[in-house]
């Protein structure tokens, strides 16, 4: 087969065109998921797609799929994809880099006039970030039969909108089919972390990602006045609160070094500054590789908000509102990623992700695998993320290799 190559300075344009799609002031995105700026996002990539002659589908929860068709019409299809939803002062690369990486393969394909045996497409997952509708990997998980489309679309933002009323809208609830059968999916992903570029490796070959728990916790109190109450007298939920925070840092020093656990969107209701609350509530993101050590982990907060708030005289309540269980990539899907970068010549290594991705729920599905670039002080999730053009380039390349030989080579 005759040699092809991907387009770095392309790739790098179509970022920063993208970037500029709710662009905010600070270098970074703002396209929070289901919004009009991420539709404007959406229309800029199927302009794009329409043009290099792909055909569009979306299915009932908005997942995107652009097909570039395959010499075997009846072949499983090559999915590279990531998302287009950002944080609301996310970066320019985080999920966006995915997506369009994978479209520069099907760039690539069509300058060097390849077909390959099976289609190939570029997904674009709806929710990616759960920032707005708080389920991340939310399309995903919807195509993957983890969570039911009914209970999605009920789920509402901070306004009272909810994920259905936003798919009418925008006329996202498309027909394809939920959890279609794959030949594999690969999703090309910057780091968000620090490890290769202190390593120097410019490719991550991923194997798999840890096991993801997001909790609500509701502690509840009783109002009274902070002026006249005395401190004994009252059902004050701040208390349990700060025995809880402190709590979570312990295990957390148990579980070093392979525990993540992130409390964070703390209330209090009524919101007054002279008022006992009646009620805070805050949510805990919980991560370890080790399935067994997650549950031990749940068991250990769980028994430490209801010690707490007895304590103190309060009742409690904790909900899982996300549960991804650890991930092991598809060992043929990994040794594609760790071949093409051989090929490539590219310094690799094997690398587990921190962080959630689409990948985690399309791997209930299909073979599945995982590509990262380093990222500059491992930042994410941050206006100032940022990557090396060269380093952008690099990934795409081993991306295409790694689909050409798993979609194979017509011509």
């Amino acid at each position: 087969m005759r040699e092809v190559h991907t387009n770095p300075e392309r790739l790098w344009s179509r970022l920063i065109d993208m970037a500029e799609v709710g662009a905010t002031p600070a270098g970074g995105s703002n396209r929070q998921a289901l919004s009009d700026d991420d539709k404007a996002g959406r229309d800029l990539f199927i302009g794009w797609a329409e043009g290099a002659g792909c055909s569009i589908e979306l299915d009932g929860v908005g997942n995107l799929f652009a097909r570039r068709p395959g010499a075997d019409p009846d072949a499983l299809p090559v999915v590279l994809g990531s998302h287009l939803d950002t944080q609301p002062t996310g970066g320019r690369f985080d999920g966006v880099y995915g997506v369009l990486g994978g479209f520069e393969v099907v760039e690539a394909l069509n300058d060097h006039a390849v077909e390959t045996q099976a289609p190939v497409e570029v997904a674009v997952w709806t929710n990616e970030e759960g920032s707005r509708f708080p389920v991340s990997m939310m399309g995903s998980a919807v195509w993957a039969g983890a969570l039911a489309l009914d209970d999605v679309r009920a789920i509402t933002d901070r306004s009272g909108i909810s994920v259905g009323d936003e798919l009418d809208r925008l006329g996202w609830g498309g027909t394809a089919p939920l959890g279609k059968p794959l030949r594999a999916y690969l999703e090309l992903h910057i780091e968000q972390g620090p490890i290769l570029e202190a390593s120097g490796s410019s490719i991550g070959v991923v194997t798999g990602v840890q096991g993801i728990r997001w909790f609500t916790v509701t502690l509840d109190g009783f109002p009274a006045h902070a002026g006249t109450t005395p401190m004994d007298r009252r059902h004050d939920p701040a208390r349990p609160l700060a025995m809880i925070l402190s709590g979570l840092y312990e295990m957390a020093a148990a579980y070093f070094p392979a525990i993540r656990v992130t409390p964070a969107q703390f209330q209090s209701e009524p919101v007054s500054p002279n008022t006992v609350p009646a009620k805070i509530s805050f949510t805990i993101d919980l991560r370890h590789p080790d399935a067994d050590a997650l549950d031990d982990m749940e068991t250990t907060l769980r028994n430490l908000v209801a010690g707490a708030a007895t304590e103190h005289g309060c009742h409690h309540q904790v909900d899982i509102i996300n549960d991804c269980a650890p991930v092991v990539f598809d060992d043929e899907c990994v040794r594609a990623v760790e071949s093409a970068a051989q090929r490539c010549g590219f310094a690799y290594e094997r690398i587990g992700s921190g962080a959630g991705h689409d990948a985690c729920h399309v791997a209930l599905k299909a073979p599945t695998g995982m590509i990262f670039v380093p990222c500059e002080d491992g930042l994410s999730h941050n206006e100032a993320e940022s990557i090396e053009p060269d380093a952008a380039g690099r990934g795409a390349e081993v991306l295409l290799h790694a689909a050409l030989d798993l979609a194979g080579a017509a011509s």
